[in-house]
């Protein structure tokens, strides 16, 4: 169960595959290259040799088997196994594991949710206060929703601690842009700057406002919340006019600057959401996580996205705004297809995001988008 000490040079061969430019000084991203750069972990499909030798070295997290094949919630390195296993038995409980298919079972001994989410916390605060993991210094005490089915929640795990066990990840996005006829495309969109001193991409851009999505928490609530926090923005002008924009999905492998240990697994979904701004509100710094923001035309914002300036999934949440809003069309982008499948990358982890998917198969996108707005972010 030792951790294979090559694990480290696969994550950076899966970097620079998806990333070429990645040392450059000067980058001239595409489209796809910034898609490849958030949407990280390789495809079976695409690359088949790469996924292998990837997934060879994790673990999966598994919930019960209930008759038949167990859910997977995660993919863990096998020294998170390792380590798991030497936390004493009064605090982790029963753990169990199968080393010839690498699944590794843990929590489920408490029978309701605060008691699993109580032996998490446990095993989290332990490997914290023993210094096991760097990630962990920036503890947030912040609980993020670990499910076991499209809506049935297991257990919450702190905030720091989700890219440890490799489940998912949910947060909320927002792009907020002004109408004017004379910028091309016809519209400017407010772009911010992470400050300097955050522990994470510090000083990249990003979008207008996000945030992660604590467990019991609404989307829309949450990002009304943190509009408010991180730009200033009025809740009433929130309620009126931000839009529900669909759901995107991908998976994440991290790098130096996200903090903590680099090659954690971050499965994501973002409820996505645009608000179309007059011209005399403005989004202005509040809660010091954001230095300033632009008003940008799309052209600028498309300059910057190519030279890879921008926090990778916000990247990512701009380009899906660009194909929502007919900008980066079949037309005038070659890997427009390729584009779309990886902002919907279909993920094996339970969770709401699952009927969002599921309603993109069956339905026209505008079907889908109609039942997500009262399922799913009501």
């Amino acid at each position: 169960m030792e951790e294979n000490p090559s694990y480290l040079d696969i994550i950076r061969r899966v970097m620079e595959r998806n990333v070429p430019q990645a040392g450059a000084k000067e980058k001239n991203l595409s489209y796809l290259d910034i898609m490849k750069e958030a949407d990280t972990f390789p495809y079976e499909d695409k690359d088949p040799s790469l996924y292998a030798e990837l997934t060879s070295r994790l673990w999966t997290l598994a919930w019960g088997d209930g008759g038949g094949d167990p859910v997977v919630l995660g993919y863990l390195r096998g020294g998170t196994v390792k380590r798991l296993l030497q936390v004493p038995a009064e605090l982790r409980h029963m753990v169990s594991f199968d080393m010839e298919t690498q699944v590794v079972h843990a929590f489920e001994s408490g029978k309701t949710e605060e008691e699993r989410t109580a032996l998490v916390d446990n095993v989290m605060r332990h490997w914290r206060d023993a210094g096991k993991y760097e990630v962990l210094r920036g503890w947030r005490e912040e609980k993020w929703p670990v499910y076991g089915s499209d809506n049935e929640l297991l257990y919450s795990v702190e905030r720091s601690a989700t890219g440890i066990l490799g489940v998912m990840r949910y947060g909320v996005h927002m792009t907020g842009y002004v109408r004017d006829s004379a910028a091309p495309h016809g519209m400017r969109i407010w772009v911010a700057r992470r400050a300097q001193d955050k522990s994470t991409y510090p000083g990249m851009l990003d979008n207008t406002a996000a945030g992660g999505l604590m467990t019991g928490e609404d989307p829309l609530e949450c990002i009304i919340r943190e509009a408010d926090e991180e730009a200033s923005l009025p809740e009433a002008v929130m309620r009126e006019r931000a839009t529900f924009g669909g759901m995107v999905t991908y998976i994440y492998i991290t790098d130096e600057r996200a903090g903590g240990e680099v090659g954690q697994i971050y499965p994501e979904t973002q409820w996505v959401y645009d608000i179309e701004l007059p011209t005399d509100v403005r989004p202005t710094p509040k809660d010091g996580e954001v230095a300033d923001f632009y008003l940008c035309t799309v052209d600028e914002v498309r300059a910057e996205l190519a030279k890879g300036r921008f926090k990778p999934n916000c990247a990512l949440i701009i380009v899906d705004f660009f194909v929502r809003h007919g900008i980066i069309t079949a037309e005038n982008e070659p890997h427009y297809a390729e584009i779309k499948q990886r902002l919907h990358r279909k993920l094996p982890f339970p969770g709401p995001h699952q009927a969002y998917a599921r309603s993109l198969e069956a339905q026209a996108p505008a079907a889908a988008l109609a039942e997500a707005a009262t399922t799913l972010a009501s």
